[in-house]
């Protein structure tokens, strides 16, 4: 039998070099927890924490590092009133992952770098994954507020060729370049993706600018938008229903 592990108290984890944290067992509950990779921009990828668990969630926790810092890995994921810090495809993986009412912090880079909040890993398209920014913050961390223009910030970019990413009502503050995306290699999943945005607001959201690919898409039903909230997109209406952590089913 599974059963949910709860962890109530305030407690920091610092994570050296390439090693990370990872949760794997079934429903497993967070809250109050930060999780730091201190390696820095220049060691490139430092994962803080790999989730492979399903029907985890977390609440009110903190995670950072530069480049890969939250590892989705797979299967159902929760996050609501998180904080997340990074650099290049701080959020990744291939979990059907829904982030609710969230802080996304980029972080300043190294000289040349750009920033990339997402990097979702969908390589078949009957995979019900994707990662969902729903009523989130994305913003400028405070090493790199007031030098965002010297810093090429993007939505997400294609790690693998059904890469699926939306954001939904949330709040794209003025880091976020107008193109909003990034390729990953040259023409590499751009017909095959799933990028959407839907009714975000704040001075990065417009959307003139935006990239023209095929898999790109400014969504105006909401009734595909709804299909990424935590009701339809992870069945937390069932299984987040029994633990302490706020939710909103729906947009």
């Amino acid at each position: 039998m599974n059963k949910q592990i709860f962890l109530p108290l305030t407690i920091c984890l610092y994570i050296l070099g390439r090693m990370h944290a990872a949760v794997v067992g079934n429903n497993f509950l967070a809250r109050d927890l930060t999780i730091e990779n201190s390696a820095g921009p220049s060691k490139h990828q430092a994962v803080a924490l790999r989730v492979g668990a399903d029907l985890s969630a977390f609440y009110r926790c903190s995670f950072v590092g530069y480049q890969d810092t939250l590892y989705t890995h797979s299967l159902r994921q929760f996050f609501r009133d998180c904080d997340i810090y990074g650099t290049i495809d701080f959020v990744f993986g291939n979990a059907a992952v829904v982030l609710q009412s969230c802080n996304l912090y980029a972080r300043r880079p190294l000289p040349k770098q750009s920033n990339i909040f997402t990097a979702q890993g969908r390589e078949d398209p009957n995979q019900n994954t994707g990662i969902s920014v729903h009523r989130c913050k994305v913003a400028a961390a405070a090493d790199l507020a007031g030098r965002e223009a010297s810093t090429r910030t993007y939505l997400g970019r294609p790690w693998k060729q059904y890469s699926r990413t939306v954001f939904l009502q949330s709040e794209l503050d003025s880091l976020i370049d107008p193109a909003g995306w990034l390729e990953w290699s040259g023409d590499f999943a751009l017909d095959t993706l799933y990028y959407g945005e839907y009714m975000n607001t704040g001075a990065g959201a417009g959307t003139s600018g935006r990239v023209k690919w095929k898999g790109y898409r400014v969504i105006t039903s909401a009734a595909e938008a709804s299909a990424f909230t935590v009701g339809s997109f992870i069945d937390g209406d069932v299984w987040l229903a029994g633990t302490s952590i706020p939710f909103n089913t729906g947009l």
